[in-house]
C-alpha cells in the first residue's frame, strides 16, 4: 500500500465532483482544487460556482480558478503545493507539459470510456450513438497527447438499448471514484505495470454540437433512437412540427417497412406514436414542447392532440 498521498485535484462538472468527494473521504490529502472560472449559466444567466468548486468549498479546501495553466505564475503556484500527483477529471483546460511534469508521480486522469476507444471530449455520448454494447472507466497517466497515456486500470459496464447519457453518466460517476482510490492506494505498482494504448484501435469522441441534434428522418430508426438517447440531456434531438420544435426524450426503433414519407406519424395510441424513418419506425414514448417539461406521450396527447395525430409530418425530409 502507498503511504497517504498529497493530491491536487482538477475538475469541473458533477462527474468530477463525485471523484473529489471520494478523495476527501479517503486516506489521501487533497491540498488544493483547480476548477474552471465561474461562468453565467441557466435561463437567468447567473454566475454559478462549478460543482467541483462547491464540493471543495463544502470540504474546506483551497480553490484555484485560473483561466489558463500556461502562465508561469500559475505553474509556480501549483508547484508550491509539492503534490505527489494531480488527479484530473473532466477539467476542460489543457495541461501543458510543464504542469504534467510537476507532481512526483505525474498527472492521473479518469476517462469515461474503455481507451483507446473514444478519446476526446464526449466519450459517453459517442459510445451510445455508435451502438456500443459496453463502455467503462479508464484510469490513465497523462501525457501530451489527447487521452493517449498508459492505462493503469479499467472497469466496464454494459450499455443497453434503453440507456441514455443520463443513466450511463450516473453509473460511470459511481464506478470511477472507487476505481481511482484503488489505484491511488497502490500507485507505484499501478504505474510500473501500466498498459500502453494501441493507437491503431483509437477512435475520437468529438465535442457534440447543437446542430447534431437536428433529426434527419431519412436516417434509419435505429440511428435516430441512438442519437436521441446519446444527446440527452443536451443538446437533445429535435424536429419541427407545425411550427413547434419538439425535443425527443425516449424512443425505440422498430423493424418495419415504412409506407409513408419519412417524418410522418403513421400510428398513434394513448401511450406512444410511431414515426416513419428511412428504414424502420421510431416509436416515441416521451417528448417535450418549447417552454414545457418532458412528458409521457399520454400527457402530451392530452395537452396538444391538435398537433400530434396520424398523418402529420415532422420537419423537412431531406
Amino acid at each position: 500500500m502507498t503511504p497517504p498521498l498529497r493530491l491536487l485535484f482538477a475538475g469541473t462538472p458533477d462527474f468530477a465532483a463525485s471523484h473529489l468527494a471520494q478523495l476527501v473521504g479517503s486516506q489521501h490529502s487533497v491540498v488544493a482544487v483547480l476548477t474552471q472560472p465561474d461562468r453565467p449559466s441557466g435561463r437567468g444567466k447567473k454566475v454559478k460556482a462549478t460543482p467541483v468548486k462547491q464540493c471543495a468549498l463544502d470540504a474546506g479546501l483551497t480553490v484555484l480558478q485560473p483561466a489558463t495553466l500556461k502562465s508561469k505564475e500559475v505553474q509556480a503556484t501549483i508547484a508550491a503545493y509539492g503534490a505527489d500527483a494531480m488527479i484530473v477529471v473532466a477539467y476542460g483546460l489543457i495541461l501543458p507539459q510543464a504542469v504534467l511534469d510537476l507532481p512526483r508521480y505525474g498527472c492521473i486522469n479518469v476517462h469515461g470510456s474503455l481507451l483507446p476507444r473514444w478519446r476526446g471530449a464526449a466519450p459517453i455520448q459517442r459510445a451510445i450513438e455508435a451502438g456500443d454494447t459496453e463502455t467503462g472507466i479508464t484510469i490513465m497517466q497523462m501525457e501530451a497527447g489527447l487521452d493517449t497515456g498508459p492505462m493503469l486500470a479499467t472497469a466496464t459496464t454494459p450499455i443497453s438499448e434503453d440507456d441514455t447519457t443520463i443513466e450511463l453518466y450516473s453509473r460511470l460517476a459511481a464506478m470511477g471514484p472507487k476505481l481511482l482510490t484503488g489505484v491511488l492506494d497502490d500507485l507505484p505498482a499501478h504505474l510500473s505495470s501500466a498498459t500502453v494504448q494501441n493507437d491503431d484501435l483509437a477512435t475520437y469522441a468529438s465535442k457534440i454540437s447543437k446542430a447534431e441534434g437536428h433529426i434527419s428522418w431519412q436516417q434509419p430508426a435505429r440511428t435516430i433512437a441512438r442519437r436521441i438517447h446519446a444527446f440527452l440531456p443536451a443538446p437533445g434531438c429535435y424536429s419541427e412540427l407545425l411550427g413547434h420544435r419538439v425535443k425527443f426524450w425516449r424512443a425505440t426503433a422498430l423493424s418495419a417497412t415504412p409506407t409513408a414519407t419519412p417524418g410522418t406519424i403513421v400510428a398513434i395510441d394513448n401511450k406512444t406514436f410511431d414515426i416513419a424513418c428511412g428504414d424502420g419506425l421510431l416509436r416515441v414514448e416521451q417528448a417535450q414542447l418549447p417552454g414545457g417539461k418532458p412528458l409521457a406521450v399520454t400527457d402530451l396527447l392530452n395537452a396538444r392532440s391538435d398537433i400530434f395525430h396520424a398523418g402529420v409530418v415532422f420537419g423537412d425530409n431531406r
